[in-house]
């Protein structure tokens, strides 16, 4: 029997600031809508809320940009400091257009801009921007560690984000980190249909329940930055996202 997968927002959800307790926010909105996690649950939270609480902000006006950055800011149309900031979150810039910075963060992950946004952020006349967690996998494990001391062990904690995709149009949720989950499940070995072996399959399953997620969360003033997700099929695991990202020998894009 093909399993039918629930996905539930946790709304409302108060606007979080640097230094909340996000797993207590979390617990609160769970409490709040009488949720009571069971093993196999995963919850899918927005990067920009764990950025948020973890104080990932930073102001334009105390950025120095270098002369590397005030070159590609041309390049690109951008100011000077937040492409200083863009290169401070990189490992090597890939592309560059009016517009947008194709970067390998350091992350591992290719991504416009560093992930760096200012979306959903309160204006104030020093602007600001948001940069990307830390170490997403470790706010994913220490949420993940919360929940299951308050619940019950076998709990999965996804942190998405959007992006765009080479060849195609429009953004999409991926993981930027994971806690408890095998990011990747591989199918090689197993029979099709017709009983022929597949032979190359692996499955972004922590990337597929970010994108279900997405569609939940929204891009603009939804303010739904919390998914739960039950009745998916997963594998427990402590590996964490590393896994999604394709090995530089294997990269066909670049």
């Amino acid at each position: 029997m093909i399993p039918s997968v629930h996905l539930v927002p946790l709304f409302p959800f108060p606007l979080v600031e640097p230094g909340d307790d996000l797993a207590g926010v979390v617990l609160a909105a769970l409490r709040d809508q009488a949720i009571e996690l069971a093993a196999g649950d995963v919850l899918v939270l927005a990067q920009k809320v764990v950025s948020k609480a973890e104080g990932r902000y930073v102001a334009l006006s105390s950025v120095a940009p270098g002369e590397e950055a005030r070159q590609l800011a041309e390049q690109a149309d951008k100011e000077p400091e937040l492409v200083q900031l863009i290169l401070d979150e990189s490992r090597e810039v890939l592309r560059v257009r009016p517009g947008v910075i194709i970067v390998e963060h350091r992350l591992g992950y290719v991504h416009a801009n560093a992930g760096i946004d200012r979306s959903n952020l309160p204006g104030s006349e020093d602007p600001q921007v948001l940069l990307l967690p830390e170490n997403p996998d470790a706010s994913a494990a220490r949420l993940r560690e919360a929940l299951e001391a308050a619940f019950e062990p076998g709990l999965a904690v996804i942190i998405n984000d959007s992006a765009g995709r080479a060849w195609r149009q429009g953004t999409q949720g991926f993981a930027l980190g994971t806690s408890g989950i095998d990011p990747v499940e591989d199918q090689v070995g197993r029979l099709d249909l017709f009983g022929r072996a597949l032979e190359v399959t692996e499955v972004a399953v922590a990337d597929e329940m970010a994108a279900a997620a997405s569609l939940l969360m929204g891009q603009a003033d939804q303010g739904c930055p919390a998914v739960l997700i039950r009745g998916a099929q997963w594998q427990a695991s402590e590996q964490g996202s590393e896994s999604l990202l394709r090995p530089r020998a294997m990269d066909m894009f670049r």
